[in-house]
């Protein structure tokens, strides 16, 4: 409770300095929040935006699809790093140096090699995505006590008994914690790519409305996007406070 009412207090300042300076600042650039609740309906109503609702829809496939593939890619990656040691030792280090680099720098050339469709927005989720997992499940499997999977094998059981009764309530936390931040972060992905370059997309609506300077519905759409993705990282907190009771 306590938490919660400091960060409903913080929530309250930020909009009562936003309301202050919005309504001080140049009206054209600035947009109180007071002057955002009508726009904010205009959008609800599909006024501003008749076909939001496809932007939308394009939007959540993009996520879903790169989400998967970053699922599959960095699971199963790390899987192979994790189990080959030496593959492990090589390539490890490579990746959490590529995972250091600002991936937006990226961008550019998928958008050459995908074009401007969905693709390309899919491929940088995925790379958003990816270098979180696939650390986060390399980091798990190495973090298993060996002395446990030579005691279970020790006693008969086959590998995949191994890897469900052994290895993975030993990684689950670890493993979690990577898909929570690919799943964030394959959602700024789509977002991102959607703003630097697409024709379709609630990224490509937030940049129309930047364009025409419609101030007050670029606002409220960057918030809604800013919402969305504190949403997602909301339940993905859930799920792994959920698998970290289970492993442990």
């Amino acid at each position: 409770m306590s938490v919660a009412l400091i960060r409903a207090g913080i929530v309250v300042v930020a909009l009562g300095a936003w309301e202050v300076f919005g309504r001080l600042a140049n009206p054209l650039l600035y947009v109180p929040p007071s002057a955002a609740l009508p726009a904010l309906g205009r959008l609800l109503t599909l006024e501003s935006y008749p076909d939001l609702g496809e932007h939308l829809l394009l939007t959540l496939r993009e996520i879903a699809v790169a989400y998967g593939l970053a699922i599959a890619a960095g699971v199963g990656g790390g899987a192979v790093l994790g189990l080959n040691r030496l593959l492990g030792r090589a390539y490890g280090p490579i990746l959490a140096a590529l995972y250091a680099v600002p991936s937006v720098i990226w961008y550019p050339s998928l958008m050459l090699f995908f074009g401007l469709g969905p693709a390309s927005k899919i491929a940088f989720g995925v790379l958003l995505g990816f270098f979180p997992i696939v650390l986060s499940v390399l980091a798990g499997i190495r973090q298993v006590p060996a002395t446990l999977v030579t005691v279970a094998r020790s006693m008969g059981a086959r590998p995949w008994t191994v890897f469900r009764k052994v290895m993975l309530p030993a990684m689950a936390s670890t493993m979690v914690g990577g898909l929570r931040a690919g799943l964030a972060l394959s959602v700024v992905g789509v977002l991102v790519g959607e703003i630097l370059g697409s024709r379709a997309g609630v990224g490509y609506v937030i940049n129309y409305a930047y364009g025409l300077m419609m101030t007050r519905e670029y606002a409220v759409l960057a918030l809604i996007a800013a919402a969305a993705i504190l949403a997602v990282d909301t339940v993905g907190a859930l799920v792994e406070a959920r698998v970290k009771r289970w492993a442990g």
